[in-house]
């Protein structure tokens, strides 16, 4: 249960954010996504109730690997979740902001779930179905990328149970594979929902995490989270992330002016630096995923192989160990609230976000 402090957070004007976050977990329903299963308020606390996730988070369990980073298989068993959970996101209009290995909680099966929504940005959003050169199946062909003119363009601003239209006819009308172009180059539409077109000018966020168009003021949309993916999956198979500094001035000037580098060591495949590297483009129009969001990396070659119907079957890399309920039990009646767990201040954050962190409790 997360509870959050009314006095606190309206003594600092963040009373709208935990009414966003409510809102937005409300929308949810994704298995890499939180359930709201309650909503209270006393006198003065909020209280959200949502799955307990007995396998901690990401940033705690990469503590304990070997060297402290994940191997490439667990790293892509993790990003493809996330992936998908930022794509769901994104078709709702709402850009998350705050991707980090400790907003990655593990739940008892070791899948994981986004959490903490306060900072996301709810937008409109019209999804496109847009007819792209070639026929996608699975990382096995390469895309010319997705034609965005009127010809090939169905725009359709569909409800979020809506976003996976009918494309085959019924059994009985099915055509052969050649009527629907998959033997010469005509090909399925594709769904886009990438809510481009919005701007926030807030300066929100972890400092490791900042994107640079939040840091230089320019005003930012969607491509944030696809800047922060990067640096999370960078995190994940390094064990650091590319820009901190000494301090948060520091951190802030390398990712606005400093090139990206990877350490000698651990070693990263091809497809793995190519993949970061276009995620960390500084401009973010020209960033991987700017037009045709989470489509775009799913084709990429660092996730041949991943059968992205089939996800959420995928066999986890980490399994938690059974969490003992008992050992929270208390005889004493004045002790029955004992947390089990308590969320402080985690990294550096950003000046605009130093006390969201410290206004809430999980119980």
């Amino acid at each position: 249960m997360k509870v959050m402090d009314k006095g606190s957070l309206a003594s600092r004007n963040k009373l709208l954010r935990a009414q966003t976050e409510r809102e937005i977990l409300s929308l949810l329903d994704h298995p890499f996504l939180p359930t709201l299963y309650s909503y209270f308020e006393t006198e003065k606390y909020y209280c959200l109730v949502m799955e307990f996730c007995s396998g901690g988070n990401l940033h705690t369990l990469r503590q304990k690997q070997p060297n402290k980073h994940f191997s490439e298989e667990a790293a892509r068993f993790f990003a493809s979740e996330v992936l998908l959970a930022l794509e769901y996101l994104h078709m709702l209009g709402i850009v998350y902001r705050d991707l980090k290995p400790e907003n990655v909680l593990v739940r008892e099966e070791g899948h994981i779930m986004l959490s903490d929504f306060d900072l996301s940005l709810r937008c409109s959003v019209c999804p496109t179905l847009v007819k792209s050169s070639s026929v996608h199946v699975g990382n096995s062909s390469e895309s010319s990328g997705a034609i965005l003119n009127d010809d090939n363009m169905i725009r359709s601003c569909m409800q979020p149970s809506n976003f996976f239209p009918r494309l085959l006819p019924s059994k009985k009308n099915r055509k052969s594979k050649s009527d629907f172009g998959l033997n010469n180059s005509n090909a399925l539409p594709e769904l886009m929902a990438e809510p481009t077109d919005v701007r926030s000018m807030s300066f929100v966020g972890t400092h490791e995490y900042l994107a640079p168009e939040i840091i230089r003021g320019e005003g930012h949309g969607s491509a944030v989270d696809w800047w922060t993916f990067g640096i999370f999956l960078y995190e994940l198979l390094l064990g650091t992330t590319p820009f901190k500094g000494s301090g948060n001035r520091a951190t802030l000037f390398n990712v606005v002016g400093q090139p990206l580098k990877f350490p000698e060591t651990p070693q990263l495949n091809s497809a793995a630096r190519d993949l970061i590297k276009g995620l960390l483009v500084k401009e973010p129009h020209k960033r991987i995923a700017y037009k045709r969001g989470a489509t775009e990396i799913k084709q990429h070659p660092f996730f041949e192989g991943v059968n992205w119907a089939l996800v959420r079957s995928a066999v986890p890399p980490h399994i938690p160990e059974p969490v003992d309920f008992k050992q929270f039990a208390s005889k004493d009646s004045a002790n029955s609230d004992k947390k089990i767990a308590d969320i402080g201040v985690d990294r550096n954050k950003s000046s605009s976000t130093d006390s969201s962190y410290v206004e809430f409790e999980y119980f």
